[in-house]
């Protein structure tokens, strides 16, 4: 049962949480910030439906903004492109095909193709580009008016409180290209990371990782620094506890012993009995020596929320 909703969340995609409390909160207020001088600038621009149509597309940057700043698809050029780009498209389709299906349709998919291109993607872009097809009288109205006001003042408004309010937190920069690179050590050995090593580095990192090559550079430094953390001392068995082999992707694995007598754990000849929990063959129980358990698993680990980390 517990395999088969763990396959059903996998393909759903779902994903363990890495971020904080503290920093969901920070995404929310910042969200609700930026929306708030959006909405201010949609109904002093334009009244009832339309207004409300430019507040839900930029409802939606608000979230990549303030829950995702450092990610890619939310930098300044993306935020700023995928806007300007799409709400041009929508009312060129507009004023050549009218408010029909036909002329949606083509907005939408055209503002997704110019953004690939441009190097601008930024979801809610698609959702300008329809404002401008089914808007309504008072947007048709302001023809390429549009881009100016709302979608230029709306921009103003939400990537100067973004600029302001992410950067008011030494783990945020807003655009990411403001933080500062991880001083590097020039005589670092090349150590292999493990499963558990980049689960702490994410956790560490407290942020949504929708990966920029800044981000990556700074996850791959933590977890460097996790892995050199780990204590070296001869891994003492102990029945009920958890390891990890250590290893990444379809490799790894979580054991717990499942019997064993606390005076053969120093004896490398007595046998064990362990049950896979996480990872590979998970469900399986085995039977092997102690000396073989001990050159598998690479150190233990306890089970944090959805996250296996390495145990103190």
């Amino acid at each position: 049962m517990k395999s088969w909703l763990q396959a059903c969340l996998g393909l759903l995609g779902v994903e363990a949480n890495t971020t904080s409390h503290h920093e969901k909160w920070i995404s929310a207020l910042g969200g609700g910030l930026g929306i708030a001088a959006v909405y201010g600038l949609s109904h002093w621009a334009l009244d009832g439906m339309a207004a409300g149509l430019m507040v839900a597309s930029m409802g939606a940057s608000a979230v990549l903004l303030f829950a995702v700043p450092h990610g890619t698809l939310s930098q300044p050029w993306a935020v700023i492109g995928g806007h300007l780009v799409s709400g041009f498209i929508g009312v060129s389709c507009y004023l050549a095909l009218g408010n029909s299906l036909l002329s949606a349709s083509v907005a939408v998919g055209l503002a997704v193709g110019a953004m690939a291109y441009l190097r601008c993607i930024h979801p809610p872009g698609g959702a300008t580009a329809l404002a401008a097809v089914i808007g309504g009288p008072a947007l048709h109205a302001l023809g390429y008016g549009y881009l100016l006001t709302p979608v230029a003042l709306n921009l103003v408004a939400i990537l100067a409180v973004a600029l302001l309010f992410n950067n008011m937190f030494h783990w945020r920069r807003y655009p990411v290209a403001l933080m500062k690179p991880r001083q590097s050590e020039p005589d670092r050995p090349h150590l292999a990371l493990s499963h558990e090593d980049f689960a702490a580095a994410m956790h560490a990192l407290d942020t949504y990782v929708d990966v920029s090559s800044e981000e990556l550079a700074q996850l791959f430094d933590r977890a460097w620094e996790h892995a050199r953390a780990a204590d070296q001392h001869v891994l003492k068995l102990t029945r009920g506890h958890y390891y990890s082999n250590g290893e990444v992707g379809d490799q790894w694995c979580v054991r717990q012993v499942f019997d064993l007598a606390e005076e053969d754990a120093g004896n490398p000849r007595a046998r064990l009995i362990y049950r896979a929990v996480a990872g590979a063959r998970e469900e399986q129980t085995g039977l092997c020596r102690v000396e073989e358990f001990r050159r598998w698993a690479k150190f233990r680990v306890t089970k944090q929320g959805e996250r296996w980390i390495k145990a103190t």
